[in-house]
């Protein structure tokens, strides 16, 4: 059974890209556009990771990460945030005070989307063979 992957992101090429890359390794992935629709899927689906954008309207992934974790039933879900606030103090806001489970920046590669991912699950245990 693959590992489930929701990808967040209010630019569907953004989202088609990503689902491409994971879909091409053998990952499930779950697709949202904007914040509501990740706090209305989540739930249902229980990804084993939510790669999610920062920069959406109506919602910030901030807030959709704060709503993560305040809810018992997706708490433990791994998140990292996949953006393109590629300043250093924005990266070190969300890995050290947001406490994040990674901060990817685009543009990214294909072969360093796949490492963190893989990674990101490894760490959490979450990676299935």
């Amino acid at each position: 059974m693959a590992n489930k992957i929701m990808v967040v992101d209010d630019e569907p090429d953004v989202v088609d890209l990503v689902k491409l890359v994971l879909e091409s390794d053998g990952f499930e992935v779950v697709t949202a556009y904007s914040g509501k629709e990740c706090l209305e899927k989540i739930e249902k689906e229980m990804p084993d990771l939510v790669l999610l954008d920062i920069m959406m309207p109506q919602m910030d992934g901030w807030e959709v990460f704060r709503r993560i974790k305040a809810n018992e039933k997706t708490t433990n879900i791994p998140v990292a945030m996949l953006t393109a606030k590629t300043q250093s103090i924005d990266k070190m806001i969300g890995l050290h005070v947001v406490k994040v489970d990674d901060y990817i920046t685009k543009p990214f590669g294909r072969s360093e989307l796949l490492e963190r991912v893989k990674k990101i699950l490894k760490d959490k245990a979450l990676l299935k063979k």
